[in-house]
This record gives structure tokens, C-alpha cells and sequence, in this order.
């Protein structure tokens, strides 16, 4: 089994490392662009008051020497001894500060000098040896002298910095980590086929749209299922009355042999055939299908034409337009609304019309039959509902018509819906999204 790092801990390290490169590129630039350029000024001062301070002692008669001493203590902060300090030790590394004072001393003095390091009280103490006259003269001065601190501040900004790495990975986990963990357990929720909760569609903007695409597949996968269901238990009803009609045409024919059995046996045969067919051909509603560039006036008249040999009177009003669909997805649900209209408007006379809008080519079925109850426009497309309570499909058809037509809907992008017109009629309308006004030629 590998080890992975979880989200969080990736979070962590990459944050880290940013703080810590960061930490040191600024820590780089501090030292060598502001702090060396101060230290070597300052440290430029310091010495040549040292070696003024010790020319001017070894000058001075020896009983004005306590008072310059006392005087360079009080107004510079620094000790002058004839003698060595008690327990000098050389120290082999020091900060910036005090080995650039040393290279002034030594540029000054014209030979290698070292600070001695001296344990003095509660702080060290630095002194340096400085030729005057033959002899060697002291100078000291307290270790705090020396304020600058940089390794101590760059080890400080590094553990600021892994513990500000530590808290952003938490932080960023807490706002991260949580709705991807909801994810998983919603998808596993519908993965075993069950319906998960709707997921908050809040947070960044990223994990919003994730949330809102998923609830959006959760309600697809919902509906699927009721629609499966429906149609699984319409189909069981719609076949159970020619099979009973088929029992009994059979025990008839046993009894009394007659060729109008025969005929009935032949007639729900072919019922339960277009039944089987239009329920594969909901079943098939959602295969891909590529768009291709249609004459929508042609198509429009091909299907008119059909009609018209069936025996309806259908008029076509539509511009030269050419659109880019998929042609079978469009043929079938502009077939089902035109069987559609052709059951229900009688004898009376069909349109279809084509128009373009705000981008999109709206294609409607118009005809002058009785119209759906208000209440009753989105039901149908429902699969096996019939406004007609009746079960017959001499009068109500199999109830999937509609259905289908919403289901290639939806799977192509289009949008389909029924309103009743005035003065009686329904207008049946597809909005296909596309570049039209393309002329044809």
C-alpha cells in the first residue's frame, strides 16, 4: 500500500516551503541591502573613535588620564585598560557587526586584529588590543552594544513561519477538505443507488459550481430512477389488457373457431408491438448524437408532407434558416408533437412555424384542438399520462410521446413546452440554441 499525503498535509508542506523560501530571500535581502551597509558604517565610527580614544590616552599626562577614561565611559560607552581583561578568550565566529568592526580596526591599525570575548556579569563583554606607542591598550565595550541580531531573527521568522504554514493548512483543510469529504459521501450515497442530500452550494467559487453540477447530476439520477419505475409499471399495465384480450380470444377460438379472432390476436399483437417500440425508443433517448447543419425548411416540409398523406391539413411557415442539430433527435420530436396534434386536432387544420430569438430557432406545432387543462401542462410529460383517463390508445395513445420528446430535449440542451392558444388550440414549442440566420442556398 503507498503513502500518500492527504490534502491537508500536501497544504502543509507546500506552504511551508513557501514561508521558508520566502523567510530567507527576505532575510538575504535585509542583511545584504540594509543591515551590512549600517554595520559597516557604524562599525567605520566605532573604530576610528577606538583608535582616536587610544591615541589620545597614550598622548595625555598620566594624571589627566582617569578623567579622559571616565569621560569615554559616560559620553561613548567604553572601557579603556592598560592591562588584559581577566579571561579574554578568542572567539572564532561573530556576527556581522563585530567582524566588520574588526576589519576597520585591522584597516586602521594596519595589522590582524580579534575581539576577546570576556564573561563579565550578566552580559559578555568585547575588547579589543590597540598598538599605541610600543605597547598594547585595551578597549572594551558591553556585548548589548552590538544590537543588530540577524541569525536569531531568521531563526524566529522560520518558526513564525512554519507555525503560520500549520495554521493556513488547517484553515485551508477546514474550508477545503470538508465539502470535498461531503462530496465523496454523497457520491458513495449514489453510488449505491440511493438519493443523497443536496450538497450547500456555498464557499469558493470552485467547489460552489462542483456542489451545484452534483446536485444537478443527483437530481438527474433522481428522476431517472422515478421515470424507470413509471415506465416499468406502465408498461406492466398497458400489456396486461391485450394479454387478457389475447387469453381470451384463445379460449374463444378453442371453443368457437372464427377468423375475427384471429384479426383481434393480430391487432393487440401489433398493440403491444408500437407499446414495446415506444418504450425502446424512451429507452434510447439519451445516446449521443452529432449536430450537423439542417435545412430546417425542408425538414419542416418532409414532415408536413407526411401528415398530409395521412390525411391532416398542415400549413409551414418558416424563413430560410439552416441550424446545426442532431437531424434524427430533431425529426422524432418534432414527429411526436405533429402525431400529437394530428390526434387531437381532428380535422382541424395544423401549423408549423419556425422563428428565431434572442439566439435561439423556436420551432412550434400549433393546432386547434381541444387544448390541456392548465393544470395538466407539465404532467404530461410524464410517462403513460394521458389526459384521456382512459386507457385506450385509440383515444390516448401509449402515453410516451411527450415523454420522449422531453427526454431528447433535454439531453441535446433544448427546451420544450406546451401552452394552450387563445381561442382553443395548443402550441407545442421546441427552443433549439444556435447561430441561425444563415441563409440557405
Amino acid at each position: 500500500m503507498s503513502w500518500t499525503l492527504s490534502l491537508r498535509q500536501q497544504n502543509a508542506l507546500r506552504l511551508a516551503l513557501i514561508f521558508v523560501l520566502f523567510t530567507v530571500l527576505t532575510t538575504a535581502a535585509v542583511v545584504f541591502l540594509l543591515m551590512q551597509p549600517l554595520a559597516k558604517r557604524a562599525t567605520s565610527d566605532l573604530a576610528g573613535l577606538m583608535v582616536l580614544a587610544a591615541q589620545t590616552w597614550g598622548e595625555l599626562p598620566p594624571d589627566t588620564r582617569p578623567a579622559f577614561e571616565r569621560e569615554l565611559a559616560t559620553a561613548h560607552g567604553l572601557t579603556l585598560a592598560a592591562a588584559p581583561p581577566a579571561g579574554a578568550t578568542q572567539t572564532a565566529w561573530h556576527g556581522i557587526y563585530v567582524r566588520e568592526l574588526e576589519t576597520q580596526l585591522a584597516q586602521r591599525t594596519g595589522k590582524p586584529l580579534g575581539l576577546a570575548t570576556v564573561e563579565a556579569g550578566a552580559e559578555p563583554w568585547l575588547w579589543a588590543g590597540l598598538p599605541v606607542g610600543g605597547r598594547t591598550l585595551w578597549l572594551g565595550f558591553p556585548r548589548s552594544r552590538v544590537g543588530p541580531q540577524p541569525l536569531a531573527a531568521a531563526l524566529l521568522t522560520l518558526s513564525a513561519a512554519l507555525i503560520l504554514a500549520g495554521l493556513a493548512a488547517w484553515w485551508l483543510g477546514r474550508s477545503t477538505v470538508a465539502p470535498l469529504k461531503g462530496l465523496s459521501a454523497a457520491a458513495a450515497v449514489l453510488g449505491r443507488g440511493a438519493t443523497p442530500g443536496l450538497l450547500p452550494e456555498t464557499g469558493p467559487r470552485e467547489l460552489a459550481a462542483l456542489a451545484r453540477r452534483f446536485n444537478q447530476l443527483a437530481r438527474q439520477v433522481h428522476d431517472l430512477l422515478e421515470a424507470r419505475t413509471t415506465l416499468l409499471a406502465g408498461l406492466s399495465h398497458d400489456l396486461r389488457t391485450p394479454l387478457a384480450r389475447m387469453r381470451l380470444a384463445l379460449e374463444m377460438m378453442e371453443r368457437r373457431p372464427d377468423p375475427t379472432w384471429i384479426e383481434r390476436l393480430e391487432t393487440d399483437v401489433e398493440e403491444m408491438n408500437h407499446l414495446v417500440g415506444d418504450v425502446l425508443e424512451l429507452a434510447r433517448g439519451l445516446d449521443g448524437e452529432a449536430a450537423v447543419p439542417v435545412d430546417l425548411g425542408s425538414l419542416l416540409e418532409t414532415l408536413a408532407g407526411h401528415a398530409w398523406e395521412a390525411g391532416a391539413e398542415v400549413a409551414v411557415k418558416c424563413p430560410d434558416l439552416r441550424i446545426s442539430a442532431p437531424p434524427a433527435a430533431l425529426r422524432r420530436v418534432l414527429g411526436n408533437l405533429l402525431a400529437n396534434a394530428q390526434r387531437y386536432a381532428g380535422d382541424g387544420p395544423i401549423e408549423l412555424r419556425a422563428k428565431s430569438r434572442d439566439g435561439a430557432c423556436l420551432i412550434g406545432v400549433i393546432d386547434r384542438g381541444p387544448g390541456i387543462p392548465q393544470d395538466q401542462i407539465e404532467a404530461v410529460f410524464r410517462p403513460f399520462h394521458r389526459v384521456d383517463a382512459s386507457r385506450s390508445p385509440a383515444t390516448g395513445g401509449t402515453g410516451l410521446g411527450l415523454a420522449i420528446v422531453r427526454q431528447l430535449a433535454q439531453a441535446n440542451g433544448w427546451q420544450v413546452w406546451l401552452e394552450n392558444c387563445r381561442g382553443g388550440g395548443l402550441a407545442a414549442w421546441v427552443s433549439v440554441p444556435t447561430d441561425i440566420g444563415e441563409p440557405t442556398h
